[in-house]
C-alpha cells in the first residue's frame, strides 16, 4: 500500500457530507436501465414453467408467431441448441442454460420468450403459448434431495448431491476429547431475499457485421460473471460490451444473477437483428431470479468446564435449487476464512453437502453466508451458557480474540487484519445497560411477560479475495499445472483536469445507491485540497471504455476498502503532478510545496502560490511552459490491488477477504402471549468498520443491512407446497419489513484502521445483515425459555412461534 501523504489534511473525510446522488433520485432525474430509450426497441415477454418438474412434450408456438406486432419467438429446446451451458465452480455435470429445453426443473423457469413491438403485445402473444408437460416427482426439500426414491433431476449424476466436502483444521478430535461439554444445537433456515426496488433490466443490441454484442442490464458484478455469459453465446469475450447505468435501484447481491437474462435477452437480439428489451415485473422477480438458499445446519461446541470454546463441529446443507448458478457454491464457502468469527478457538471440522431440488437456483443475498453461520455460532453459544451456568455476555467474554492478538490468523485461513473485538463488546453491553436489562426481564418474568435479551458477534468481512470459491474444488484439480490459480482483488480510478481546473473522477464502481459519487468526491477533495462540489464523479460502467478487471463490481462491501484506495492512489499522482508544476511556474522545489485548501500550490512558510485553474490552463494550454519531463495535460488512472491475497493452500485454507469488521449487537424482545408477535423493545449495534469515511452513510448502510436481517429472521420466506409450487408470488404473500417494523437503533463505533487500505477504511455494507437474525434469535429464544421451548426455525413468524408454543406443525 502506498504511504499516506503526511500533509494532507482530512477535512472532509470523517465528515457526513449530504449525499449529491439524491437531489436527481428525489426529483426523478435518476438513470435506471428502463429510462434507456434506444430507437426501434422490441421488447420480450417470458413464458414460464407452472411446474416444479416435468418433461416438456411439446411447445405449440405458431398462434403466438401469428399474433399482432410479433417478430420473433424462441422455444427453450431452439435456446439450448444455440448456447452452451453455463460454467460452475463444481466438478458435478450439472448443464444448466438460459431456458428450459426438454425438461423443467423449477417453477416459473423460462421455457419460451416472445419479441414484439411493445411488451403488452409480447404479454398477450407469450398466453398463446401452449406447452404439454409430462409431471415429474418433486424434490423440494433439503430431505427430499437426500432421498434414494426421488428422481434425480440431473443425467450424469448418481444423486441430487452436487457437493459433499469435509474440512478440518487443528486437531478437532482432541477438543472434542478433552470437552467437560458438548453443546449441539440443530437449526433450519428457509430462503429469503433482498427484494430490491428495480428489478432486472436487459437491453441487447447486435451487430451482425462486425459480430458485436452490447448489453445495458443493471448488472451488479463481479465481472467474472461476463466470460460465463460469452462462453454461452459462443462469442469471444472482446465481442461482448457490457454497459451500466449511471444508477442502479438497489441489488443487496441479487443483480449479480443477472447473467442468465443477458444472455437469453441478447440471444434474442441476434435472432431479431434489432435492439430487444426485457424488464422484470415483480412477480417474475419473486419467482424466478434469486434468494439464498435454505439452510439445514447442525453446529457443536466442545466447552470446558469455565466456558471456553476448545473446538468446533459444523455439518452445512444448503439447498443450491435446480442448478448450479455461478457464483454458487460462494453461499457456502464465502465465510469459510472468517467461520469462527471473532473466538479463539483453533480445532475446527466442518462438512459442507450442497443439494440440488426442485427450486429456482439460489445466489448471493445481503450478508451472503455469514448471517447463517453467525446463526448458528450464536445460538450453540447461548445454549452452552446455559448448559454451563454462565451469563451470556460472560461467556463471549472469555473467548473473543483480545487486540493485542491483532493481527489474527483464524483457523480456516483469515487474517483478520485490526480490531479491539472486547472493546467493541463492552461499549455494547455498556450501552444497552446490560445489567439493568437484565434486573427488568426478571421483573417482568414475575409479571407473567414473555421479555428476551439477546446478544450476537459477528467478525463483518469485505472485499472478497477471489480465491474462496476454489475451495469447492478438490486440491487435485486446483494442483493441476494447467489450472490458473485464482487469489486477489482490485479495482481502479481516473482522474483528469480539464483546462479550467475542473476535477473529474471516473469510477466503475457500479454503485446500487450507496453514495459513491458522494464518498469519492470526499476523498479526492481532501488529497487535492478542494471541496466535494468542486468534484465530479462519473460513477458508470462499460467494458468497452472502463478499466475493469474481473473482480470489478459492487459487492462484498468492496468499495469503502479497495475502491476508495484507488481514488486515494490516484489522487497522489495528480497531487504530485498539480506540485511539479506548480513548483516550476513558483521557480521553486516540488519538495518545498504543498497543496493549500482552496486548490492552490504553495511554497511552505511563504505567501506565494498560483491557483490550481492557472496550472491546469499551462498544462492544457502552454505545454511549453511546463517543466521537463512534464506530460502536457493533467490525468492519471492507477489501480489498486492486495498484495498479500494467495490462493487456497493444500490444506483447504483461505484469506477469504482482505479486510474485516466487527459486530456487537444486543436486542431485547417481548413477545406478545396472545398472537405471539415479537416486538423489538430496543435494538443497540456497536461497530468496527475502521476508519469511517461518512458517517451518516455509514448510519444509513447499517439500518438497510438490519432491516434485511431483522426481515429474514422474523417474516420473510420464500414458501414452496410439498408439489414445488411456489407460494410467494406477491408482496401479498411474502412479507418485507417496511417503515412500521423499522425499531430505533442505538449505533456506535470505534475505529480500528486496516493497514491494508490507503484510508485505514473497511466494508459496511452488509454488516448487521449478518449480526440482527442471530441477535433476535436469541433474544426470542430467551423470551421463551419459561414456557421451556426453543426455537430452531426461521423466520420465526408469529405462527411459527404459535405452532412451537403450542406444539403443533406449522401450515
Amino acid at each position: 500500500m502506498t504511504e499516506p501523504d503526511s500533509h494532507i489534511r482530512n477535512q472532509w473525510v470523517g465528515s457526513s457530507v449530504l449525499r449529491r446522488e439524491d437531489l436527481r433520485l428525489l426529483t426523478g432525474r435518476g438513470s435506471f436501465v428502463d429510462d434507456l430509450q434506444l430507437a426501434n426497441t422490441l421488447h420480450v415477454a417470458l413464458v414460464r414453467s407452472s411446474h416444479a418438474h416435468a418433461r416438456v412434450l411439446s411447445v405449440e408456438v405458431e398462434a403466438a408467431r401469428r399474433a399482432p406486432g410479433v417478430e420473433a419467438v424462441l422455444t427453450g429446446a431452439e435456446a439450448v441448441e444455440r448456447t452452451d451451458p453455463f460454467q460452475a465452480g463444481v466438478v458435478a455435470p450439472v448443464l444448466f442454460h438460459c431456458m428450459a429445453g426438454d425438461r423443467v426443473r423449477y417453477c416459473g423457469e423460462p421455457v419460451a420468450a416472445v419479441v414484439a413491438s411493445d411488451r403488452y403485445l409480447a404479454e398477450d402473444a407469450a398466453e398463446l403459448i401452449e406447452v404439454d408437460y409430462e409431471p415429474l416427482a418433486p424434490v423440494v426439500s433439503i430431505e427430499d434431495a437426500l432421498n434414494a426414491d426421488l428422481p434425480v433431476l440431473h443425467e450424469g449424476m448418481d444423486s441430487n448431491v452436487v457437493l459433499h466436502q469435509k474440512l478440518r483444521y487443528g486437531d478437532p478430535d482432541g477438543a472434542f476429547a478433552e470437552a467437560d461439554e458438548i453443546v449441539s444445537e440443530t437449526l433450519r433456515w428457509e430462503r429469503y431475499s433482498s427484494t430490491p426496488i428495480e428489478t432486472f433490466g436487459v437491453i441487447a443490441d447486435f451487430e451482425p457485421v462486425s459480430g458485436e454484442l452490447t448489453v445495458w442490464a443493471n448488472f451488479m458484478g463481479p465481472m467474472t460473471l461476463v466470460p460465463i455469459a460469452a462462453r454461452s453465446l459462443r462469442l469471444a469475450e472482446s465481442k461482448l460490451r457490457i454497459i451500466v447505468p449511471r444508477d442502479i435501484g438497489g441489488s443487496f447481491g441479487n443483480k449479480c444473477a443477472i447473467f442468465p437474462y443477458i444472455t437469453l435477452v441478447s440471444l434474442l437480439a441476434m435472432q431479431t437483428g434489432r435492439t430487444v428489451k426485457w424488464v422484470e415485473d415483480r412477480a417474475e422477480h419473486l419467482i424466478g431470479s434469486v434468494a439464498q438458499p435454505d439452510r439445514l445446519g447442525v453446529r457443536e461446541l466442545a466447552m470446558s468446564a469455565d466456558g471456553m470454546i476448545l473446538g468446533m463441529r459444523a455439518r452445512i446443507y444448503d439447498n443450491l435449487g435446480a442448478y448450479v448458478r455461478a457464483p454458487e457454491p460462494a453461499s457456502t464457502y464465502r465465510p469459510l476464512g472468517n467461520f469462527v468469527g471473532g473466538y479463539k478457538t483453533q480445532n475446527i471440522d466442518i462438512e459442507f453437502i450442497n443439494v440440488l431440488t426442485n427450486r429456482v437456483a439460489s445466489g448471493p443475498n445481503r450478508g451472503y453466508g455469514c448471517q447463517q453461520i453467525y446463526l448458528e455460532q450464536e445460538r450453540t453459544l447461548d445454549k452452552a451458557a446455559s448448559v454451563l451456568g454462565i451469563d451470556p455476555a460472560e461467556i463471549r467474554r472469555r473467548n473473543l480474540i483480545p487486540a493485542e492478538a491483532m493481527p489474527y490468523d483464524a483457523p480456516t485461513g483469515g487474517q483478520y487484519d485490526s480490531g479491539d473485538y472486547p472493546r467493541v463488546f463492552e461499549m455494547a453491553m455498556e450501552k444497552a445497560g446490560y445489567d439493568e436489562l437484565r434486573e427488568m426481564q426478571a421483573a417482568a418474568r414475575a409479571e407473567g411477560r414473555l421479555i428476551g435479551i439477546g446478544i450476537a458477534t459477528a467478525v463483518d468481512p469485505s472485499v472478497s479475495n477471489m480465491g474462496y470459491i476454489t475451495v469447492a474444488l478438490p486440491p487435485e484439480i486446483r494442483a493441476d499445472k494447467k489450472y490458473l490459480p485464482k487469489s486477489g482483488a482490485m479495482d481502479w480510478a481516473q482522474i483528469r483536469l480539464d483546462p479550467q481546473g475542473k476535477v473529474v473522477v471516473t469510477m466503475g464502481t457500479m454503485a446500487q445507491g450507496q453514495g459513491h459519487e458522494t464518498t469519492i468526491a470526499q476523498i479526492v477533495a481532501d488529497q487535492l485540497g478542494l471541496t466535494p462540489d468542486q468534484i465530479t464523479v462519473i460513477d458508470e460502467f462499460d467494458s468497452g471504455r472502463s478499466v475493469w478487471s474481473i473482480s470489478s463490481g459492487t459487492y462484498s462491501s468492496r468499495f469503502a476498502s479497495v475502491a476508495t484506495s484507488a481514488a486515494v492512489k490516484t489522487s497522489g499522482v495528480i497531487r504530485d503532478q498539480i506540485i511539479n508544476i506548480g513548483a516550476h511556474l513558483l521557480e521553486a522545489a516540488p519538495q518545498d510545496c504543498e497543496i493549500i485548501p482552496g486548490g492552490a500550490v504553495q511554497v511552505r512558510g511563504s505567501n506565494q502560490s498560483i491557483p490550481l485553474k492557472r496550472i491546469a490552463g499551462v498544462a492544457h494550454w502552454h505545454t511549453a511552459g511546463l517543466p521537463e519531463g512534464q506530460p502536457a495535460g493533467i490525468q492519471a488512472s492507477e489501480v489498486f490491488n492486495f498484495t498479500f491475497a494467495e490462493p487456497p493452500t493444500n490444506d483447504d485454507r483461505i484469506n477469504g477477504f482482505h479486510t474485516y469488521g466487527f459486530i456487537t449487537e444486543v436486542i431485547v424482545v417481548e413477545i406478545d402471549r396472545t398472537t405471539y408477535q415479537p416486538t423489538i423493545l430496543k435494538y443497540v449495534s456497536i461497530h468496527d468498520t475502521g476508519t469511517i469515511i461518512n458517517p451518516k452513510l455509514v448510519e444509513g448502510q447499517i439500518y438497510g443491512a438490519a432491516l434485511h436481517g431483522l426481515g429474514g429472521a422474523l417474516m420473510e420466506e420464500f414458501r414452496y407446497d410439498d408439489d414445488g409450487q411456489f407460494l410467494s408470488g406477491s408482496f401479498m404473500d411474502y412479507r418485507c419489513p417496511t417503515a412500521t417494523e423499522a425499531p430505533h437503533i442505538d449505533i456506535d463505533h470505534i475505529e480500528s484502521p486496516s493497514p491494508h487500505t490507503a484510508l485505514g477504511s473497511k466494508g459496511c455494507g452488509e454488516s448487521s445483515s449478518e449480526s440482527a437474525p442471530a441477535a433476535v434469535a436469541n433474544a426470542i429464544a430467551d423470551a421463551l425459555a419459561p414456557l421451556g421451548v426453543t426455537p430452531n426455525h426461521l423466520p420465526l413468524t408469529p405462527a411459527r412461534i404459535w405452532a412451537l408454543v403450542n406444539q403443533e406443525t406449522p401450515s
